[in-house]
């Protein structure tokens, strides 16, 4: 099979930068044993969800194209996610969060390919194709859900993080890493597991990033709906977890009506969650995503907004109330009596309008950085921005002329006018000066020798947001992550193993009927004694062809595999119910 990706019309509108995060499925790389973990982690779910889950799940799994017997082919998912305005892509375990839900604002499920071990079948902290595959792609069939996730996906990804954000997220892919792959140190895995809590410990205030994915955990991942007595999942992380699933349901398991208060209740991956909320329904999940995006600096601006932007060292963008837009890495601010007058960016920065950068205004113009005054001039009620031409002749705002002025909290911009720049409803937007020297009280904030000073008008700052305003200023294709999943090399008793695996399959599948399953169980029994789950297989093949003595082999073997490891019993239970439900339906 093709390692390419195989685009469709959804993924022809994925920008460049979000193309760097995918990576081709490989499917051929999925073993018979990872084939036979997704069976077994499917047919448990589907028969268990199927009365507690939302009705869009079943519907949902047949609408997405997501097999019982067989880990999802993305290619194929993908014809078939079209017909619903979706599409999915493999990753490489965790993303960053602004990248995920970027994704998601495009209607593009990111679906980590890889699959959890054999021996962390019920639960894995690492993304994986059963988690995102078959818990995220059936209930985006449900239209309503769909449009929340990508709302939120379109909100999310505007979020401001903090620097310490970006270090915890780190720590989490590590330790989510090295929990699932093979063979880790476990002084390895404690280390990563402390330096994961001594980052929660102090991350200080919580950025909108760490807020919205609460947010996102609370609903998408975990969350529940209906009534807090008779609540049905819908959350791919209980939809996934055919552990969770069931205790989550219990008494055990507190449940909350959803509310903003969910915002502010932190989460463990690697734990089960003590506490769950309740949504009545899906579009209450909308209303309390606005209530939340109400509260950020995409729509409050301000000085806060600014502050968050330095704060977190990472490109961001302010808009202006005339439209225009700031792109850059934000380091310092000079605000009087709570408000921002002067903004500056260190750095390549670039300007645009309506998300499209000025001509001339890129990062090779502002490549040192940018910094503007930002308010109305002293004295004067009428803003620059609202200035008729009239009025900018009046107060000498105009080309060629020489003028020094004077903002509201002390800032002077004193040279030469070239230029102004308007938008499309006519109002000034940017000024151009020659000779210019920019100074706030004592401190000089830019000098003639500088070259040209370009000044952003704009009496306040209306919104500041992650990111930048147009995506083709800045090159963004810089992901490389400091971990990657680790895909450890096979022992020859665990390819011997997967050899046994696949002779089953290719019988249940009709390739080869001449395997002989007893001699299976022989070897089986012989090579590998504390393996379990072909043996469940290979018993709903003899129950199936009513082969009794076979039968009584295999139930016999596995009670010997029961008492030597009691930790998987009842997984070795729950797979043999459901064989003889399926055999005596």
């Amino acid at each position: 099979m093709s390692n390419s990706i195989e685009s469709n019309d959804i993924l022809n509108r994925l920008p460049k930068h979000l193309m760097q995060f995918i990576k081709p499925q490989n499917y051929e790389d999925y073993s018979a044993i990872d084939q036979a973990v997704w069976r077994y982690v499917m047919r448990k779910n589907v028969d268990f969800l199927s009365t507690v889950a939302h009705k869009s799940y079943l519907e949902g799994l047949k609408q997405t194209g997501i097999s019982i017997d067989s880990i999802p082919n993305m290619y194929g998912m993908n014809r078939i996610l079209k017909d619903i305005g979706w599409a999915a892509v493999a990753v490489d375990g965790f993303i960053p969060p602004n990248a995920f839900m970027e994704f998601q604002a495009y209607n593009v499920l990111v679906i980590a390919s890889d699959i959890r071990q054999l021996e962390h079948i019920e639960y894995t902290p690492a993304p994986d194709i059963i988690h995102e595959g078959a818990g995220h792609a059936p209930i985006i069939a449900n239209p309503e859900y769909a449009e929340y996730l990508r709302r939120f996906g379109e909100i999310g990804c505007k979020a401001i993080s903090s620097a310490k954000d970006y270090e915890l997220y780190e720590a989490v892919r590590h330790l989510s890493i090295i929990k699932e792959a093979p063979n880790s140190n476990e002084s390895d895995i404690t280390a990563a597991e402390k330096k994961v809590e001594d980052l929660q410990q102090n991350m200080g205030e919580p950025s909108e990033m760490a807020l919205i994915r609460n947010l996102h955990w609370w609903t998408v991942e975990y969350g529940l709906i209906g009534t807090l007595e008779n609540p049905n999942i819908y959350g791919a992380g209980l939809l996934s977890s055919i552990g969770e699933s069931a205790w989550c349901m219990t008494n055990d398991v507190k449940k909350l009506p959803y509310d903003i208060s969910a915002t502010y209740k932190d989460f463990d991956i690697t734990k089960p969650q003590p506490q769950l909320f309740v949504t009545p329904d899906f579009a209450h999940l909308s209303l309390i995503l606005e209530e939340f995006a109400n509260t950020m600096a995409l729509r409050k601006g301000g000085l806060q907004g600014v502050n968050k932007l330095i704060d977190s060292k990472a490109l961001g963008t302010v808009e202006l109330s005339t439209g225009l837009q700031i792109s850059g890495i934000f380091t310092s601010v000079i605000e009087n009596n709570g408000n921002p007058i002067y903004i500056q960016t260190t750095g390549e920065t670039a300007l645009a309008y309506r998300e499209k950068e000025l001509v001339g205004h890129g990062t090779n113009t502002h490549h040192k950085g940018f910094g503007s005054p930002i308010g109305k001039l002293k004295g004067i009620n009428l803003a620059i921005e609202d200035m008729s031409p009239r009025d900018l002749s009046a107060y000498a705002i105009y080309e060629e002329q020489s003028i020094t002025l004077e903002f509201e909290g002390g800032v002077k911009v004193s040279g030469e006018i070239i230029t102004g720049k308007r938008n499309l409803q006519g109002k000034i937007i940017l000024i151009s000066f020659k000779n210019c020297t920019v100074t706030h009280n004592d401190n000089v904030l830019f000098r003639p020798e500088w070259g040209i000073y370009d000044m952003a008008i704009g009496k306040e700052i209306v919104s500041a947001f992650s990111g930048i305003a147009d995506l083709n200023s800045f090159n963004l294709i810089t992901h490389i992550p400091s971990t990657k999943t680790i895909q450890a090399k096979k022992s020859e008793e665990r390819v011997e193993l997967d050899t046994l695996y696949q002779q089953i399959r290719d019988y249940r599948d009709h390739k080869n009927k001449t395997i002989s399953r007893t001699k299976v169980l022989e070897q089986l029994i012989e090579r590998h004694p504390d393996d379990w789950l072909l043996s469940v297989e290979l018993y709903e093949l003899a129950a199936i062809a009513n082969e009794s003595n076979l039968c009584k082999s295999i139930l016999n073997h596995l009670e010997t595999v029961k008492q030597n490891r009691p930790n998987v019993g009842h997984l070795i239970d729950d797979g043999l119910e459901i064989i003889r439900q399926a055999v005596n339906a």
